[in-house]
């Protein structure tokens, strides 16, 4: 009964924490995937300074710690003059780690497909615009769509890491509540939220993938 009780206490904090962490969750993938294409064509560029820039940049954001860059933009960039409030601190940090991950994973895909495919769209007579998005990408879609769904769910767990900078978001709060009722049942509850929210997104993502299958 007492587990009970405390489980009642802390659910509406839990419950407005879970509202942070979805806002982050989809701002981060909303954003970051659009930023991972252009990321991708730039990679692809023939342009040398822009694919050198780039590299630099997906060397940066997947060679250092999540935790470090959002740290960097919020404490460090005001350094120099440069300053952000907690929430779009961490929106872009996470934005560009993430685009920086989808950038790499969308750039195999494309140069995964057969040279053919352009080939066949130049003599259809269609331009390099038409060839990207209706052609080259819908496949090169299909067949990152397993890579970019691992990074998804990753990005749920990932979510915590804005605790650094003062969110209130599900693990503070569990950490708070915590601290409050000298338990450690908060951190169980906020575990049981993240594994329900994770098996949603898990059960989304198999739909979305099987629907990618007429490809095949």
């Amino acid at each position: 009964m007492e587990i009970l009780n405390e489980i009642i206490e802390i659910l509406p904090q839990v419950l407005e924490g879970f509202k942070v962490t979805i806002e982050i969750f989809i701002l981060t993938l909303v954003l970051s995937l659009p930023l991972g294409v252009v990321v991708a064509l730039i990679r692809l560029s023939k342009i040398k300074l822009l694919k050198e820039i780039s590299k630099i940049y997906i060397i940066i954001f997947r060679g250092t710690p999540l935790l470090l860059q959002i740290l960097f933009i919020f404490f460090g960039l005001p350094l120099f003059n440069i300053t952000f409030d907690r929430f779009p601190a961490a929106i872009l940090a996470m934005v560009l780690n993430y685009a920086a991950y989808f950038g790499e994973i969308f750039r195999a895909g494309i140069l995964s497909i057969d040279k053919g495919q352009y080939e066949g769209a130049e003599v259809l007579g269609l331009s390099k615009r038409d060839t990207f998005f209706r052609i080259i990408l819908p496949q090169a879609l299909k067949r990152i769509f397993p890579p970019v769904s691992n990074e998804v769910v990753t990005l749920v767990k990932d979510t915590s890491l804005v605790y650094v900078v003062g969110l209130d978001e599900l693990l503070k709060i569990a950490k708070i509540a915590s601290n409050r009722i000298s338990s450690i049942m908060p951190f169980v509850v906020v575990g049981i939220v993240y594994l329900i929210f994770n098996g949603i997104i898990s059960k989304i993502l198999e739909y979305c993938e099987e629907k990618f299958n007429y490809y095949n």
